[in-house]
């Protein structure tokens, strides 16, 4: 595929940090970060502005773009895939890595002393400016923030933003309703003395009122902010969508007399004025909750004396702890998923060895089998269908241009997901459709210790996740081996795939403790640049569990595999195995052909049956 061509936006861009029409003062240098004003991981269409001025669109990324240079700065995740994206103009920045610099010390190194150095307030979380602003003065330089987004005034053709009709989420999916969501907020922010709260995270606030939309592809989240007091509620969302009944009826809009639970519905275009207005009536104690995770524009429109910040917002730590009907049907959700990939895996184990099955019709058929369940709504991401080569690009999504055949010849990598209606799924396998290399199967094999160190571990309430991801790595690192990914992200009940604040990952140290009921990915991998890439993902249920002893009466977790997908038995090299994992591996596959088998029986799906019935026998060490 052709990296996009960027020498004429890039002279554009440079000639705009100049004119005093869009910036207070000429700036020389101008930072895009990767997100949207609700510091969103997965972004609408119509804020790819990082991928539009350079050709790299990763979920992951920072770019800077000076009048000499432009460089971007992204996780190992994505190293072989904006290498291939970006054009000449651009210089990657391979974060993780030693010898790359900070963006900070970067700009310290190639601007002059005394530069003023760019960004849209509303798209930098605060505490990233902070910290950027700090590091910047202490080179002789000032972060300045231009309130019109420069990217947008190059970017001509720019899409509008979505508004697409909202979905009620009744009580069987949601577990609580709006007005106990509220009630339980409240008693929070009283404890915090906080008269009210700010929401600006779009799955903060669809969690929060029980609604759900289409708005960002393949994230079941709305374009809205809400601002809640002590007694008043106001959500802030734009368009006809607000019209459709079941909403006005879900959210009392028509409904009299009006109480602490009536709903105030703002045009979204509103929400600064509205609450700078509310700031304007504060008495001297009142404070106005808000996340350092929200942006640095949303943060100055409140006067600093009647701020309240914490790392979290409320609603995020709550969110990530599963209440008992969103842990059903998140088992629910994936029990058909399951169901749908040992259909898949029994077609592809079918169809390969004939040479007519590509990455994009596998994805294809992979959806087409979802669809076929019950509650499905969309997939949870784009679907990463790599083979052979294309694995080892770790985020990588088949198109057109690198689409390939799936062989008898090399290692498949299949990563996908799922939204129902009572769930978000995403599941990995690496699968083989012929005899797998004698280093193929030793480097899964690595994978799949890693992953079931992870996924049996026993450790104390309070951990965080990060303590954990050494355990996957260990018996890569033992080998010389390693992966440039986290090894486990926090996942949204029919929300967005990718949840904080809790994970598995090196790569943070802000992360929250583990609790009983979070719901987290197990997805350790080795890639092999030009080879293969290997993967094995599940998703896993933070649970207690009885020890021995009780240290300080701390009380001990574990994980519970939620994903029921048998993990090939032909991939593994047996003998590299303890009697331990080889116990796990087997007890794993017992409750993938019970459970998923008595399902697929019911479906009546009987050759995705058979399939599962081959891959789940019990193995052993001869």
């Amino acid at each position: 595929m052709a990296p996009k061509l960027t020498s004429d936006l890039l002279r554009q861009l440079r000639q705009v940090m100049k004119n005093t029409k869009y910036v207070p003062e000429p700036i020389q240098a101008y930072i895009v970060p990767s997100g949207d004003a609700h510091q969103s991981e997965s972004i609408a269409e119509c804020d790819c502005r990082r991928a539009f001025i350079s050709g790299f669109d990763g979920s992951a990324g920072t770019a800077i773009i000076t009048e000499q240079h432009a460089a971007m700065w992204t996780d190992g995740r994505y190293f072989l895939a904006a290498a291939q994206q970006m054009d000449e103009n651009w210089t990657l920045m391979k974060m993780g890595l030693k010898d790359t610099p900070t963006q900070q010390d970067w700009l310290i190194k190639v601007l002059p002393e005394g530069s003023k150095i760019g960004v849209d307030p509303y798209i930098i979380p605060a505490d990233e400016w902070k910290r950027m602003s700090k590091a910047l003065r202490s080179g002789g330089h000032s972060l300045i923030a231009v309130k019109q987004n420069l990217i947008d005034v190059v970017w001509t053709d720019r899409p509008a933003r979505t508004s697409n009709s909202l979905m009620v989420l009744g009580l069987k999916y949601a577990g609580m309703t709006l007005q106990e969501k509220i009630t339980s907020l409240r008693g929070k922010m009283s404890e915090k003395h906080a008269s009210w709260l700010v929401v600006s995270a779009l799955d903060e606030v669809a969690w929060l009122f029980n609604l759900r939309g289409s708005d960002v592809e393949h994230n079941p989240v709305f374009f809205a902010y809400a601002i809640i007091g002590i007694n008043s509620i106001r959500l802030f969302v734009s368009g006809d969508r607000v019209l459709d009944p079941a909403v006005r009826e879900h959210l009392g809009l028509d409904s009299s007399p009006t109480s602490d639970f009536t709903v105030q519905l703002l045009p979204y275009e509103s929400f600064e004025t509205e609450l700078e207005t509310i700031c304007s009536s504060l008495n001297p104690k009142e404070k106005v909750w808000l996340s350092d995770n929200d942006s640095y524009g949303l943060t100055e429109l409140i006067p600093e004396v009647h701020r309240y910040s914490t790392p979290y917002s409320p609603i995020c730590l709550t969110k990530a702890v599963k209440n008992s009907t969103e842990l059903e049907g998140m088992k629910r959700a994936h029990i058909k998923d399951a169901v749908a990939l040992c259909e898949l895996f029994a077609w592809l184990e079918k169809e390969v060895p004939k040479g007519i099955v590509t990455e994009i019709s596998a994805a294809d058929k992979a959806l087409e089998f979802r669809r076929q369940q019950e509650d499905f709504v969309d997939l949870s991401f784009s679907t990463i269908s790599s083979s052979g080569p294309n694995g080892a690009i770790i985020h990588y999504c088949p198109s057109v241009e690198t689409n390939r055949a799936l062989t008898v010849n090399e290692v498949y990598l299949i990563d996908s997901g799922a939204q129902f209606k009572d769930g978000t799924t995403d599941v990995t396998r690496t699968m083989h459709f012929g005899t797998p290399s004698e280093y193929e199967k030793e480097c899964f094999t690595y994978v799949l210790k890693g992953h079931i160190a992870v996924s049996s571990a026993v450790f104390p309430n309070g951990t965080k996740g990060h303590l954990l991801d050494s355990f996957a790595r260990s018996a890569l690192w033992n080998r010389g081996l390693d992966y440039l990914h986290g090894t486990g992200h926090g996942v949204g009940s029919f929300l967005n795939v990718h949840e904080g604040p809790c994970g598995i990952s090196y790569k943070t140290f802000a992360d929250e403790p583990l609790e009983s009921n979070m719901v987290v990915t197990d997805e350790p991998g080795y890639y092999e640049d030009g080879a293969f890439g290997i993967r094995i993902e599940n998703v896993v249920i933070v649970v207690p569990t009885k020890t021995k002893y009780n240290f300080k009466n701390r009380g001990s977790l574990t994980f519970e595999p939620i994903t029921l997908v048998p993990i090939q038995t032909k991939m593994i090299n047996l003998d590299m195995l303890t009697q331990q994992e080889l116990d796990w591996l087997n007890n794993y596959h017992k409750k993938c052909r019970d459970v998923i088998g008595a399902e697929l029986e019911h479906q009546g799906r009987q050759e995705a049956l058979q399939w599962l019935l081959r891959e789940t026998q019990t193995v052993t060490v001869s």
